[in-house]
């Protein structure tokens, strides 16, 4: 008489691994997604700090204020315009004036762009 191999799992082996596979997923993914978001409003907040220091410092040396984001770059206070993380653009910066009539420049401040709610409760356009 010939024995024959099983060659292959069951059915029922397969859906027991496709059962524990999809269980450690639901446990680790909105872990995952959540470290992503909180990367992201790290890097904002550490952009926002960083830009904010150059305009500070552009301000100190020529005792104007810059333009645009452009002018800390020529000017090498940056070496690039950061990438909003939450809008994932350059172009969604929002430049705040000023507030003496009499300042040269325009670039007092900057915020982002982004529309929405952080995990702390407060609007990304408010930072």
């Amino acid at each position: 008489m010939v024995a024959f191999r099983r060659n292959g799992f069951t059915l029922v082996e397969v859906l027991v691994v496709m059962a524990i596979v999809a269980t450690l997923l639901s446990l680790v993914a909105p872990r995952y997604f959540d470290t992503l978001e909180r990367s992201r409003e790290t890097l904002l907040r550490h952009d926002l700090a960083v830009v904010r220091d150059a305009i500070d410092k552009y301000y100190s040396d020529k005792g104007i204020y810059p333009d645009t984001l452009d002018d800390l770059v020529q000017q090498r206070y940056l070496r690039n315009i950061p990438e909003d993380p939450i809008t994932q653009s350059m172009d969604t910066w929002v430049y705040i004036p000023p507030a003496d009539p009499n300042a040269q420049g325009t670039l007092y401040d900057i915020q982002s762009g982004a529309e929405g709610v952080a995990l702390d409760g407060s609007l990304y356009s408010q930072w």
